[in-house]
């Protein structure tokens, strides 16, 4: 109980400090910002305030110390339509090998666009040619227990990044940590993103946004039929101000689901809202599709779409 205590109240102090901390936001100081767009439709569906929630595969993404939850094999496949034409596709292999503690996951994060026309001071309307541009990152995650209610995680990332015939490559690591109270279902999260990643883009080097998250979440109702889980976070990005994060999600049965958050402190995130529905098959198999929509202001609604599929 008192390592119980403890955990609790650094968890907790963390973000307090870190919002109570003077500063000044570091906007465009750092590459690879297409890092901190959120996948899942789920988890932006809750505001995003998911680092203490992170129980299915999309985790490799959001605090890799929860893909302990996925029992069995998962695979994900989400779709963001982002602003000015751009999207993100990811796809997750989630999977537990009989012969190795833990939980495993390979994953497919791709920032891409249509081609775009090549133009000139000589040709604007264009030369006849095209050129892409994007970030393509291949994840390699690991999760397992410590003991019944601790459990660590990690995902290595390669990314690859281009711009028409320019490319670089570099790594990144995130390293979370999920601990269970027992209370409620009451869970407390730590991760910390993109770390060690840096790259000369143009004779320019760049580092990645490292950002550290500590969220929680807990069962404020539940039955045999419904549940209602609601969740908390704060964030400390190295290129912004500290921000927070809250969301809840109502199941019924575990079979059609309705989320709303909201993001606090963000240069353009307001409201978020999401619903889902799930269709089991068998004793192991399960379908389900989520959706959400998340206000960014000026630049209008974001839509999310996931497919996940478990057996």
């Amino acid at each position: 109980m008192k390592r119980i205590a403890i955990l609790t109240a650094v968890l907790l102090a963390v973000p307090t400090l870190a919002l109570g901390a003077g500063g000044f936001a570091k906007v465009g100081t750092f590459g690879g910002q297409e890092l901190k767009i959120g996948v899942s439709a789920r988890a932006t569906g809750m505001g995003s305030a998911f680092t203490g929630v992170a129980d299915d595969a999309t985790a490799v993404f959001w605090n890799p110390g929860g893909l302990v939850n996925v029992v069995g094999n998962e695979v994900s496949l989400n779709h963001v339509s982002w602003a000015a034409d751009t999207k993100l596709s990811t796809a997750i292999l989630a999977f537990n090998p009989r012969s190795i503690p833990g939980t495993f996951a390979f994953s497919v994060r791709s920032f891409w666009m249509d081609p775009q026309l090549e133009r000139t001071a000589y040709n604007p309307e264009g030369t006849g040619r095209t050129f892409d541009a994007g970030t393509t990152t291949f994840g390699l995650s690991y999760s397992r227990f410590f003991t019944d209610k601790f459990s660590a995680g990690i995902t290595m990332n390669y990314l690859h990044m281009g711009l028409a015939e320019t490319a670089v490559n570099t790594g990144a690591l995130d390293f979370g940590i999920m601990y269970r109270i027992g209370i409620k279902d009451l869970k407390l999260g730590m991760v910390i993103q993109n770390l060690g990643g840096k790259f000369t883009f143009d004779e320019r080097e760049s580092k990645l946004p490292v950002m550290f998250k500590v969220g929680s979440s807990f069962n404020a109702f539940r039955n045999d039929k419904q549940r209602l889980t609601v969740a908390v976070e704060f964030q400390h990005p190295s290129d912004n101000l500290e921000r927070a994060n809250v969301g809840a999600e109502y199941g019924l049965n575990e079979m059609f689901f309705v989320r709303g958050g909201y993001h606090i402190n963000y240069d353009s995130d307001g409201l978020a809202f999401g619903f889902g529905s799930a269709l089991s098959s068998g004793k192991s198999t399960r379908l389900q599709a989520d959706y959400s929509a998340v206000d960014m202001d000026a630049l209008g609604y974001v839509h999310r779409v996931t497919l996940r599929v478990t057996y």
